[in-house]
């Protein structure tokens, strides 16, 4: 099978819409949260494996000119607690708090006095961090609230997951064909046979999917 531009073409402009599409979701929940919360800032970090930083994904309210993009160790700070933990977490006065990061903090231009957050969770991985910081009036978060942010947690992990595959599969692309290829081959390949011979290679694609879907929830 010979590579046709076109076709790839096609699929490169559909990652790239998925990609952006996902992107403006994180944008929504954060800028929900903040709103929702009264916060002066909400922002989604995003796990980086290949570095093992924390990026800032989506961020809305104070620093949102100049956060993202912006990383950090992911072992640092309030964040990469949380990350590590799989534990949200309220503090009031991150100051009095041993975890705080405070040179990270004042690198991003921006240090909050109150914040809570709760780790991004899909299937079996923790995939970043959604943070809401400070209240103007100064008032405590309370337990229903902190259930609430959970619920935005669960969306944007959704999000974050498909975002992540987006840009695997654009990796690919890039990479010029690779797996993609391979996989492409076998497909059309597949497809012409006849009769029996086809039905028996749909038969063992179909087994490979269920394999390979059984090994990420094992």
């Amino acid at each position: 099978m010979t590579d046709n531009p076109d076709l790839r073409a096609a699929v490169a402009a559909g990652v790239t819409g998925s990609e952006e599409s996902f992107r403006a979701l994180l944008s929504a929940i954060v800028e929900v949260a903040r709103s929702i919360f009264g916060a002066t800032a909400s922002s989604i970090l995003l796990l980086d494996e290949e570095t093992e930083e924390l990026v800032f994904e989506a961020v809305v309210g104070e620093g949102e000119d100049t956060l993202l993009g912006t990383r950090f160790p992911a072992g640092t700070g309030i964040a990469g607690w949380v990350l590590a933990t799989r534990t949200p977490l309220v503090i009031e006065d991150v100051q009095d708090d041993p975890r705080f990061a405070s040179d990270v903090a004042e690198g991003t231009g921006y240090v909050p006095k109150g914040l809570m957050a709760a780790p991004l969770l899909h299937e079996e991985g923790a995939l970043g961090v959604l943070s809401v910081l400070d209240r103007p009036e100064q008032t405590l978060f309370s337990l229903q609230e902190m259930e609430l942010l959970g619920l935005f947690a669960n969306q944007a992990a959704i999000a974050v997951d498909l975002l992540v595959k987006a840009r695997k599969a654009r990796r690919l692309l890039d990479e010029g064909g690779g797996e993609l290829e391979v996989v492409a081959r076998l497909a059309t390949t597949i497809d012409a046979l006849e009769d029996e011979q086809r039905d028996a290679g749909l038969r063992l694609l179909r087994e490979l999917a269920h394999t390979l879907g059984g090994s990420r929830t094992a």
